[in-house]
């Protein structure tokens, strides 16, 4: 801070002259070093007062509005906010249960150890789905589609998962219109026994190229189920 400067009271004749003269005094030092101390004091004070009035505005504001949503829950009929909940409630269930079926299908094409074929029928015949787990190897998907255009059936939906060697294929066909009448439609009930006769041969086609040779021979499962 600056000094301060105070006009003396006392003048003082010039020599020489009849001039009076204005002799600046400087305060002591003590009373400077006051001087700041109680401004200081004073600013902290008032930022004191300031936090502490902010302070309770804010608590004023957040008590109203803890007021506002108890008088609004107040004035809700709780017989429909308990029926609101259960419509939650149930919502959530079967928002999990699909969640759990989805994750069960997921886990479903998977390949496993065992070689599997599994056929199922739906539409008098007209689809079928159709599950394949076996060695993975080269020349496995290209024959699968050789023996598919042979058969007359069309790939409506394809998944497929390979996991240590192994392979699942899940397909989706249905019967192209001009296979409708042929030999195979009499096969079976729901004419799916051709189907399942003709991956079956496919799984164990013998002498495939890549294919397991050197692995241990699995025990294969084949069923065929009607939708």
């Amino acid at each position: 801070m600056f000094p301060v400067e105070v006009a003396a009271a006392r003048t003082t004749m010039m020599q020489g002259s009849g001039e009076a003269a204005v002799v600046p005094m400087m305060l002591p030092p003590f009373f400077m070093d006051s001087g700041d101390e109680a401004a200081a004091a004073a600013a902290a004070q008032d930022r004191a007062l300031t936090a502490s009035r902010n302070h309770r505005e804010a608590e004023k504001r957040r008590r109203e509005r803890i007021k506002s949503h108890l008088d609004r829950l107040r004035s809700i009929d709780k017989a429909s906010l308990l029926a609101k909940a259960v419509e939650r409630v149930r919502d959530l269930k079967q928002r999990m249960a699909g969640i759990g079926a989805d994750a069960s299908s997921a886990t479903a094409v998977f390949p496993t150890e065992h070689d599997e074929i599994v056929v199922l029928a739906s539409g008098g015949g007209a689809v079928f789905e159709a599950s394949v787990c076996c060695d993975d190897r080269s020349d496995l998907l290209p024959e699968l589609i050789e023996t598919l255009r042979s058969l007359r059936l069309r790939t409506l939906r394809a998944e497929m998962a390979t996991l240590g060697g192994r392979v699942r294929n899940v397909l989706v066909l249905a019967r192209d219109a001009a296979g409708e009448d042929d030999e195979h439609s009499a096969d079976g009930e729901h004419g799916g026994d051709f189907l399942k006769e003709a991956l079956r041969a496919l799984v164990e086609r013998p002498g495939a190229a890549g294919g397991g040779r050197d692995r241990p021979k699995r025990r294969r499962v084949v069923s065929d189920m009607n939708m």
